[in-house]
């Protein structure tokens, strides 16, 4: 069991995978921090495991949003995946406690 940090720098409007559980893991999502890089207001799509839990949301100039209220239990394979409404926009931080299956 070990909590870990992954990151996404710069996310724009490709989607990009920021954890994707190993096999014979799961994972508890404890947070996600998204910040706008931009001068500008974006809306930023948030998936786990294919489900959105926010999806184009305003995030002004210079600020940033904790999607996440609570704690969100992920499997094998499943992913977090982070899309921007503007070319390189958004910093992305998931912080999760990773550990086997059970």
């Amino acid at each position: 069991m070990a909590f870990n940090r992954h990151t996404a720098s710069a996310v724009g409007t490709s989607p990009i995978t920021v954890l994707t559980v190993a096999a014979g893991q799961e994972a508890v999502v404890i947070g996600i921090n998204l910040a706008n890089l931009s001068a500008s207001q974006i809306n930023v799509s948030v998936q786990l495991a294919g489900v959105h839990i926010i999806k184009n949301s305003a995030i002004p100039a210079g600020s940033a949003l904790s999607p996440l209220d609570g704690k969100v239990i992920l499997k094998a394979g499943d992913t977090v995946i982070v899309t921007s409404s503007i070319a390189t926009s958004c910093d992305v931080i998931v912080s999760a406690l990773e550990q086997a299956e059970s």
